[in-house]
């Protein structure tokens, strides 16, 4: 039994200190962030990398017969379905990603795991600090359960922004697939840099949420912190 109050005693100061001095700390590191060089480029062309795709070379017909045979060989193609180049090895190997998009991803990932993690702790915290039901005096009870759920829905908004990063990587990995199959439309070409640039701006905007969400916290916890500890006064003209 006493090791368990032990445990329950180090995880609460461990939330506390969480609330009081890791989420501050966080922000700040976060704003220093969002001053780096590096997710402030103002010319968007400086984050687009080159698709080692060849235009392959236009087939040239002998003939005009050889020419009719093609066009109607192309028509029964278009009937039965689109086809494309047949693609059986890309021509400088593998197709690399966005070096200057995966540097700046796998800085963000790791900052959005930790808002994920700590927003868990003291989830759990404010959750073993609710007490039993009871008929009235729940005012402190409704901060705690509210606090909760402005902890879950960070939480949630944390999560998704994992999803949009693999969406990108599925999205343009398709993308790129296309050219290597159609590699004269110049459109495919043109969507791979609009994805791009669309994601690096993503990219700012979760920086910047994660930063919102730690003073959004922050705050709210510590003017409440008094109600979510002690839910409820023996005196419930203490109340108001």
């Amino acid at each position: 039994m006493s090791s368990l109050l032990k445990v329950d005693i180090e995880f609460i100061l461990r939330a506390e200190d969480l609330v009081a001095n890791f989420f501050p700390k966080k922000l700040l590191e976060l704003d220093h962030f969002l001053k780096d060089p590096s997710i402030n480029i103002t010319e968007l062309k400086e984050i687009h990398s080159d698709i080692n795709l060849p235009v392959p070379d236009p087939i040239l017909f002998s003939n005009l017969h050889d020419g009719l045979e093609a066009q109607n060989a192309k028509k029964r193609k278009l009937e039965d379905g689109m086809t494309g180049t047949k693609v059986f090895v890309m021509p400088d190997g593998m197709m690399k990603s966005n070096a200057n998009l995966v540097d700046l991803i796998e800085k963000v990932k790791p900052e959005i795991r930790t808002l994920i993690e700590k927003c868990n702790t003291v989830k759990m915290w404010v959750q073993l600090l609710i007490p039993r039901i009871e008929d009235g005096n729940n005012f402190g009870v409704s901060i705690q359960e509210e606090t909760v759920a402005e902890l879950r829905t960070v939480e949630g908004e944390a999560a998704s922004y994992l999803d949009q990063i693999s969406r990108y990587y599925i999205t343009r990995a398709k993308l790129v697939s296309k050219i290597a199959k159609y590699p004269h439309v110049e459109d495919y070409r043109r969507t791979v840099t609009e994805i791009d640039e669309k994601e690096y701006i993503s990219l700012k905007i979760i920086v910047s949420e994660l930063r919102n969400q730690y003073v959004t916290l922050h705050d709210m916890i510590l003017k409440n912190i008094e109600k979510i500890k002690r839910p409820r006064s023996s005196n419930a003209d203490a109340l108001y």
